[in-house]
């Protein structure tokens, strides 16, 4: 007897259909035969499906058995088709008959007692349910809760396949689960959590990070060690701005896909901050793999990527950044297909103005000689410091600064500011799919950046003396543009102007 289940395969950060064939009752020697490009997890699903079935009290196959998994030219991975095989060999034998089976989408991984266990890509999975004119979908704990979030699809949520069956065969019902609550109200940092009223001194680096979160803005950080450079990077995700809904479900199908919710549950509305080690390779930065999943970048989508001692990461990872900082997204292209995997983030780098450090600094004498100083800066190509929007020197602090116990302001306050400002842009890009200036297109740069002619006169005069190119031309206006909606300002005045050109001076002070 033939018995089809639908499925799914994940393919980046999306799904796409997968049938599940159960054909029983064949002549020859009974066993079971695995076909359609499964991987070694998916082949066995033999093992694990046959001792689930029996710890379950139900009838194994006892003839030779043939299960196909369409369509043969996508390779399968993962044991998110043992729930559907299983269901398949059920009806196939006729131990469950169900006239429902074919309106739902099924996946899950079993344990050898039957019990379902959490998989990635939930999410993504009931959008393909929905979109496939399916009235349900199956899924373990944990995958269904996140699933449960989409719109226009019921959501059940499977603890065993003993449940699964009994359902299937109308034995028990079972609710559709709700959309998880999120809460109405801003998340608050908590005292376990850093606080920007921990960092001393370092006004100038303070405001430059405010700038650069209200905007989205690309931020290099320069200066010796100690002077609380990642300090206050480690502080940057609790002055970000909570994500639009939109916003959130996009970083939440990127790391169900990668398997990242399973780990650690739902943060609602909670932008992501990474920061990977600079022994990362291009592929665990950039995303791929045999079948191409999300990478650092992806991770970051709609939140932060921290790059600590950013000379130190390999020129070739520092350099696939260039596309993805320009275009918010990038291309994978392996044997097993080709994907689109968004990357909208906000770069946050720092690095030590010399290889000792100590270059500047007038507390301690620098020991490198000019040659390793040029070395140690010709890490960092000249077209992807052109794609970081604000540089900032942060210098070392005094002993009186490090003594002072007033607290600085808190992250609440900054954050309240950075609100106000993306609430602006928001409104400013609401017939578009950008929600800050960063992302400005050129025509937008034009309508929304416009400076009177002796702005443009002084604008003029900074990118001839600073010898900058016309990108960092934009990124300038853009900048500016930031810092007039931080002050509540519907034009550009040349206050905003000089301080948008301030944080480009570092083009000529330190690297040329």
């Amino acid at each position: 007897m033939l018995a089809t289940v639908c499925s799914a395969a994940l393919l980046g950060i999306d799904a796409v259909p997968v049938q599940v064939e159960v054909n029983t009752g064949e002549s020859g020697v009974p066993n079971l035969i695995l076909v359609g490009l499964p991987d070694a997890a998916v082949k066995e699903s033999e093992d694990r499906v046959f001792s689930a079935l029996s710890n379950s009290a139900l009838r194994m196959p006892r003839t030779r058995t043939t299960i196909n998994l369409a369509p043969g030219d996508l390779r399968k991975e993962g044991a998110i088709y043992d729930l559907p095989i299983a269901l398949g060999i059920l009806v196939a034998t006729g131990q469950l008959v169900s006239e429902k089976l074919a309106d739902y989408l099924v996946a899950g991984e079993l344990s050898l007692s039957g019990a379902t266990r959490p998989i990635k890509g939930g999410l993504a999975m009931a959008v393909l349910a929905r979109e496939s004119g399916k009235k349900a979908i199956l899924l373990p704990p944990l995958a269904a809760q996140e699933a449960a979030l989409v719109e226009g699809i019921a959501v059940y949520e499977i603890a065993s396949l003993d449940q699964a069956n009994r359902f299937l065969g109308e034995q028990i019902p079972l609710t559709p689960l709700l959309p998880p609550r999120a809460p109405a109200t801003p998340l608050a940092v908590t005292e376990s959590e850093p606080d920007f009223a921990e960092i001393k001194g370092q006004y100038a680096l303070r405001r430059a990070v405010e700038v650069a979160v209200a905007g989205n803005h690309n931020l290099l950080m320069i200066g010796p060690p100690g002077s609380g450079k990642s300090m206050v990077a480690k502080r940057i995700p609790g002055i970000m701005p909570q994500p639009t809904l939109d916003e959130y479900l996009d970083i939440l199908r990127i790391h169900s896909a990668a398997g990242q919710t399973i780990q650690s549950g739902l943060h609602f509305l909670q932008r992501p901050a990474r920061a990977p080690h600079h022994t990362i390779s291009d592929v665990g930065l950039l995303g791929g793999g045999t079948i191409p999943g999300p990478g650092e970048i992806s991770l970051a989508h709609h939140g932060v990527l921290f790059l600590d001692e950013l000379p130190e990461f390999k020129r070739s990872a520092l350099e696939v950044l260039r596309q993805p900082l320009e275009d918010g997204r990038v291309q994978i292209s392996r044997s097993a297909g080709k994907i689109t995997l968004p990357c909208n983030f906000m770069l946050v780098a720092a690095m030590n103005p010399c290889p000792c450090g100590y270059l500047g600094d007038p507390k301690h004498e620098c020991r490198c000689s000019p040659t390793q100083i040029q070395r140690y800066r010709a890490r960092i190509s000249g077209p992807l410091l052109d794609r970081i929007d604000l540089h900032i020197e942060a210098p070392a602090l005094s002993i009186a600064e490090l003594r002072n116990d007033r607290p600085g302001e808190s992250s609440a306050t900054i954050r309240q500011r950075i609100a106000a400002a993306r609430q602006i842009q928001l409104t400013r890009f609401s017939a578009g799919h950008i929600t800050a200036n960063a992302r400005m297109s050129v025509p937008q740069v034009k309508k929304y950046c416009t400076i009177d002619a002796r702005l443009g006169d002084l604008l003029q005069q900074a990118m001839e003396q600073l010898s900058l190119s016309a990108r960092a031309y934009e990124r300038i206006l853009k900048v500016a543009r930031t810092i007039a909606d931080l002050a509540g300002s519907e034009r550009i005045e040349a206050p905003h102007l000089l301080e948008a050109i301030q944080y480009r001076s570092l083009d000529r002070n330190v690297f040329y």
